[in-house]
């Protein structure tokens, strides 16, 4: 398949078929269906319903659809480094705004996952000072990101996030390496 041939996500679309055909980022879409608040869990919007039809029965209006399918077809075209851990410009902002609150101004973000929660793995953002002896070292916006190299398999390619909206706010992660997650969004299965 050329470029110019590459799928594109449009509103006849399925849900499950929009997650089949780029279950690479299937996570990260998601996501972005959740932030307009088409949520696929415990609602009318089924994922063998087409994107327009889920949407037009959560009351979104035309605008609305049109522009999550513009965001849709972004996620999908945005090329993943998987030889690295990334930030977007909106986490790298909000976590340095949150390093001044703290009072640790130039730290970077210890990034990590453990076993827990009811998927596998839960991920782990915190401060970190400086990088551990066996950390690898990403770059991103102005952030160092300190990672395990024990975890880099696990880890790669993942994208830090920030969203801030009326169905939550925080940081919230973007991994293609992940097969499977909770309901709750709060773990991961590789």
């Amino acid at each position: 398949m050329t470029k110019k041939e590459k799928i594109k996500i449009h509103r006849e679309m399925t849900i499950e078929d929009i997650f089949a055909s780029f279950p690479e980022k299937a996570q990260r879409l998601s996501q972005e269906m959740a932030n307009v608040g088409l949520q696929c869990v415990g609602c009318q919007a089924a994922t063998w319903e087409t994107l327009e039809a889920g949407m037009l029965g959560h009351g979104m209006n035309e605008a609305t659809i049109n522009e999550l399918i513009q965001h849709l077809n972004e996620i999908v075209e945005k090329e993943i480094d998987p030889q690295t851990i990334c930030m977007t410009k909106r986490a790298a902002k909000k976590f340095k705004e949150i390093l001044e609150k703290k009072g640790k101004k130039g730290w970077g973000l210890r990034f990590a996952d453990k076993p827990g929660g009811c998927g596998g793995y839960e991920y782990l953002l915190d401060f970190s000072e400086k990088p551990k002896e066996n950390d690898v070292v990403f770059s991103s916006y102005g952030i160092d990101i300190h990672v395990n190299h024990k975890m880099l398999s696990r880890l790669l390619g993942s994208e830090i996030d920030y969203l801030d909206g009326l169905n939550g706010s925080g940081f919230k992660v973007s991994n293609p390496n992940v097969k499977s997650s909770c309901g709750c969004g709060q773990s991961q299965s590789y």
